[in-house]
C-alpha cells in the first residue's frame, strides 16, 4: 500500500515540473509579411497571450531567414508615424499583446533568402527569464485595411440602423 501511495506523489510532483518548463507563451496567427524578391526586410506579426501568474518580457529574436531580427514598435513623432526599435515586450499575467501592422512587430533586416509565400519562417523567441521558445509563422500577403473607409462604411450602417 506504501508503495502505490509514493508512487502517486512522484507522478504528480514530475508533472508539476514539467508544467514549468511549458513555453511562456501561447502564439497565434503567426504570419510574416510577403516582400518582393530582393526586399531588404519584412516584419513578423502574431498574438503573444501569456497564460501565466507572471509577466513574459519578449528581449531578442532569431531566424535563419533573416541576419537580425529587431522587435520594432510605430510612434507617433510630431505628427508622423516612424518605426523605432524597442528594447522589450512585456507580456502582462493573464493578458495578450498583439504584434500587429502600424504598431509593434519583429523586424526581419537582411533576409537570407527570398520569402515564399506559404512556406513556414521559423523564429526563436528569447525571453528577459533566459528561456526560449519556436514558433513557425507563416508567410502571406498581409493587407492592411483602410481605416477611413472603415469609419465610413460604419456611419453608413450607422445611419442605417436608425432611419425610420
Amino acid at each position: 500500500m506504501m508503495l502505490s501511495r509514493s508512487l502517486v506523489v512522484a507522478t504528480g510532483l514530475s508533472l508539476i515540473s514539467f508544467a514549468a518548463l511549458a513555453d511562456p507563451l501561447i502564439i497565434e496567427q503567426a504570419q510574416v509579411r510577403a516582400v518582393p524578391p530582393g526586399s531588404p526586410a519584412s516584419a513578423a506579426f502574431m498574438t503573444l497571450h501569456n497564460p501565466g501568474e507572471r509577466e513574459v518580457v519578449l528581449v531578442t529574436a532569431n531566424s535563419s531567414a533573416a541576419e537580425t531580427l529587431e522587435l520594432h514598435n510605430h510612434e507617433d513623432v510630431d505628427g508622423v508615424m516612424q518605426m523605432r526599435k524597442v528594447a522589450q515586450i512585456t507580456v502582462p499575467a493573464g493578458e495578450s499583446v498583439e504584434l500587429a501592422p502600424g504598431g509593434l512587430h519583429l523586424m526581419l533586416i537582411g533576409l537570407t533568402d527570398p520569402l515564399v509565400e506559404g512556406e513556414p519562417v521559423e523564429i526563436e523567441l528569447g525571453f528577459e527569464s533566459g528561456e526560449s521558445q519556436r514558433l513557425e509563422a507563416p508567410v502571406q500577403q498581409i493587407v492592411v485595411e483602410e481605416q477611413g473607409q472603415h469609419g465610413h462604411a460604419h456611419a453608413h450602417d450607422h445611419k442605417h440602423d436608425h432611419a425610420h
